[in-house]
């Protein structure tokens, strides 16, 4: 109960109640930028958010409360200075937390996570379709339909891969570092929004096999002359195979399909030699 010259007003405050001026200083302000206001549950979205601070949380257990992954977040300023999300809130404070400013480059150290050994992804079920995406321009995207939350957060922080999905929840764990949530709803529009969002090296076309993504390799057409059908052998004499399913691949009608799909996009020039085939004859 604060202090008053008005015995009257005083008297007025019921006993442990907070006065507005108590209020305003137990709360902290929350300035959310660019798309993190879209995350916000629906009340929250209209301007920055007065969080009452009566329990001790980190800044992450906040924005998250909120409904803002910790993922989405690259950018977060206390009073004006750097904070870290594991950061505990207190009264008073204003935060400003702003989303990434693409292209992201996780193979570099950040502030508010540490770099990735390498460019790997883990997809959710519910991006399913991206993996085949990501791995036929030769990204490691590792699927299993099998695994749950618990595990994909678990092997995502073991293998060092960014998690892709569309589930926030997902996103929110502890030992999800790097990740995406991914906007878009259909598989070319989300492979579009990850080539975009982070920066890759030049794209190798079909170095990588869609169904097991394992690197393929160069193959003698003798060895797998029992595996082509009648006009593959006649026709096509370059080939690759994948060393975990077996599978052949040459360069068939398929491959022209597939560089007018990425011309549509706008993802050609992303390759690493986007005039040339990926296969010869």
């Amino acid at each position: 109960m604060c202090e008053s010259s008005n015995p009257t007003k005083q008297a007025d405050t019921a006993p442990g109640r907070r006065c507005p001026e108590n209020k305003a200083r137990a709360a902290a302000v929350l300035v959310f930028h660019g798309e993190l206001k879209t995350l916000l549950r629906r009340p929250r979205r209209a301007g920055p958010v007065s969080y009452p601070v009566d329990r001790r949380a980190s800044i992450k257990d906040v924005v998250e409360s909120l409904g803002v992954p910790h993922t989405e977040i690259y950018g977060l300023q206390c009073n004006g200075r750097q904070a870290g999300l594991e950061d505990i809130l207190a009264p008073g404070q204003r935060l400003e937390i702003h989303p990434a400013v693409p292209p992201v480059e996780p193979l570099r150290d950040h502030p508010l996570r540490p770099a990735l050994p390498r460019l790997a992804f883990l997809v959710d079920e519910n991006v399913a379709r991206l993996a085949g995406l990501l791995r036929l321009v030769g990204l490691d995207a590792a699927y299993d339909r099998e695994l749950g939350d618990k595990d994909l957060a678990r092997l995502a922080h073991e293998e060092g891969r960014i998690l892709l999905t569309r589930d926030t929840a997902l996103l929110k764990r502890s030992l999800v570092t790097h990740g995406r949530l991914v906007r878009a709803a259909e598989p070319w529009d989300q492979l579009r929004e990850i080539l975009t969002f982070y920066r890759t090296a030049p794209l190798r076309l079909l170095s990588r096999c869609p169904r097991c993504n394992q690197l393929l390799a160069p193959v003698d057409k003798q060895d797998v002359l029992p595996l082509l059908e009648p006009k593959t052998k006649r026709y096509y004499r370059t080939f690759h195979q994948c060393p975990g399913c077996g599978r052949v691949y040459w360069r068939g009608s398929h491959v022209e399909k597939l560089m007018r799909r990425l011309s549509k996009y706008g993802l050609h020039a992303k390759l690493e030699n986007p005039d040339d085939n990926p296969y010869e004859r």
